[in-house]
């Protein structure tokens, strides 16, 4: 149950802290005097949206938290701050939550019933959920919402892949051609400055050729050639070794000059045999080079690397498309499996409706007509469709009719404030044993309906109190003088000069007095007194 509602700087409530008793609790106070202010405030904690417009004082921050107790003693409490810029936080027992995770904790802890909600009930996805719910298959059917999406992104994900492909095969042929192409020309890293080199070379063999025999020429035997030379040298430092000891030292040195010298006689005539002009070589060499320039002008890189990583990249666009083939398959294959269980499973959510249908028609019906409709009728009508969607293949109607010897038709079309304020109340009191709820919050609810009706929804509020916490907002004084705990909303002045909204318990004289002005207006007469002591004092709830 509702144990304790925290509330600061949030609109016309600058600091509330009350706590709230079991079974039947009654809130009134004058229009205008902020109840709905105190249920703003609680759908909160609820996982309502929020911004900064709730704040009273746009500099402090707004607090809402709410305390609830199990029948075992256990609290959960839920909070939310709003921050001045708008920001929200929530927590869940002190510790920071999503706001999805907020209102999955508060679902099974309250039912807070707005004035709103009686639109709703001319919803046809409401009515289906509250069919579900009595049913017993609310969590069957958010598991086949679950298993419903998945086959339609799976659908989707399909129809996208399909579309590649599409596009790709418009494209594969020439992908294949310039795969052709770059597999055939055999690239090699590298490759590209060594043709370059060598076709330098080649287009230069004859300076090559001359440059060589220049250099060999040199090295021809004789007194005059460089070998000549340094072994006059060696021989002259051999003859002044007796006369200076550095000449020995000097003369070893010019000998090992002369054998390095011989090696570099050697090298340079093996080059010279080998540097031979071949027009053909040179223009395999021109036919590569023009080969790589024309692929890399094509597919506008500067290098054979670039080159290699283009093939690479067209091989694996190539593999990818052909692994897609196979996915589709694979994807279509998966479509038809989750067609097969969606419909199976839509089935056995018509079947447990269909079989639920008839004694929620019956209970409600019999319900409504303890509210001074005795000739009213009520069906959930159940029509599967064709096509299925998140919550299966059916479409679930209240049709409803107040009076004898007219056809039942949609509730939206047919029922008024007071009657769907009524049939609500039926509808809550009903769901409220099967969804075992703790607490539900009820505001004005008997809008639109007075006098002995009135005073058989107060009766039947009373008996949903009995086994639970039932919160109800009201301005019916048959239904306030029955609470077992009343509390009375206001408005005042506060020191600082502004309009506050405060909440406190009533008792005694001043909770029949608060009755009487219900009774009577706000002019609160000696007779209305007395009507609201006897109202107090009626034992036929």
């Amino acid at each position: 149950m509702l144990d304790r509602l925290y509330i600061q700087n949030y609109a016309l409530i600058s600091s509330l802290d009350i706590t709230f008793p079991d079974n039947l609790v009654v809130i009134s106070g004058e229009t205008g005097a902020g109840k709905s202010i105190l249920l703003g405030a609680l759908s909160l904690v609820l996982g309502h949206k929020a911004d900064a417009s709730v704040l009273g004082d746009a500099t402090k921050n707004c607090v809402v938290e709410a305390s609830f107790l199990d029948r075992e003693g256990n609290e959960t409490i839920l909070r939310r701050v709003v921050s001045p810029q708008g920001r929200s936080r929530a927590f869940l027992n002190d510790e920071p939550v999503t706001l999805d995770i907020l209102r999955e904790a508060s679902a099974p802890l309250v039912d807070l019933h707005s004035q709103f909600d009686q639109a709703l009930l001319s919803s046809p996805a409401y009515q289906l959920s509250v069919l579900d719910a009595y049913a017993g298959i609310t969590a069957e059917t958010e598991a086949f919402g679950a298993l419903f999406d998945s086959w339609q992104a799976t659908l989707k994900e399909l129809s996208e892949t399909e579309a590649a492909v599409d596009r790709d095969k418009g494209e594969r042929d020439y992908l294949e051609f310039q795969l052709r192409q770059l597999e055939e020309a055999s690239l090699k890293e590298g490759e590209l400055e060594e043709l370059e080199l060598e076709q330098k070379q080649l287009a230069s063999v004859e300076d090559i050729s001359r440059e060589l025999a220049a250099a060999g020429n040199a090295f021809d035997s004789g007194e005059d050639s460089v070998d000549g030379r340094l072994r006059s040298v060696e021989t002259a430092l051999e003859r002044l070794a007796g006369f200076l000891p550095t000449a020995d030292s000097l003369r070893e040195r010019i000998s090992s000059a002369r054998a390095e010298l011989k090696d570099v006689e050697y090298e340079t005539a093996r080059l010279s045999e080998r540097v031979k002009f071949s027009p053909e070589r040179l223009q395999e060499v021109d036919d590569r080079l023009s080969l790589l320039y024309s692929l890399m002008r094509k597919h506008g890189v500067s290098t054979v690397e670039a080159l290699v990583e283009m093939r690479d990249s067209i091989s694996s666009r190539l593999d990818d498309s052909s692994n897609q083939e196979e996915n589709i398959e694979q994807l279509r294959r998966r479509c038809t499996e989750l067609e097969k269980q969606c419909g199976e499973t839509a089935a056995k959510l018509h079947e447990a409706r269909v079989a639920a249908a008839a004694g929620f028609s019956a209970s409600l019906q019999e319900s409504v007509r303890t509210l001074e409709m005795p000739s009213a009728t009520f069906e959930a009508s159940i029509t599967a469709g064709r096509q299925l969607s998140r919550t299966g293949s059916d479409e679930v109607r209240f049709l409803f009719s107040a009076n004898k010897g007219l056809a039942a038709r949609e509730l939206s079309k047919c029922a008024s404030g007071g009657e769907l304020s009524r049939i609500m109340l039926c509808l809550k009191a009903l769901m409220s044993s099967y969804m075992g709820l703790p607490t539900v919050i009820f505001d004005e609810i008997d809008t639109g309906v007075s006098g002995s009706v009135a005073h058989k929804m107060g009766e039947m509020i009373v008996a949903m109190g009995r086994n639970m916490q039932v919160v109800a907002i009201t301005h019916l004084p048959q239904v306030a003088s029955r609470g077992d705990a009343h509390f009375l909303v206001e408005k005042g002045e506060g020191e600082d000069g502004r309009t506050h909204t405060g909440i406190r318990r009533i008792e005694g004289a001043e909770r029949e007095r608060e009755i009487a002005r219900m009774l009577s207006g706000s002019s609160i007469t000696d007779e209305a007194v007395a009507n609201a002591r006897s109202l107090m004092k009626d034992t036929l709830f």
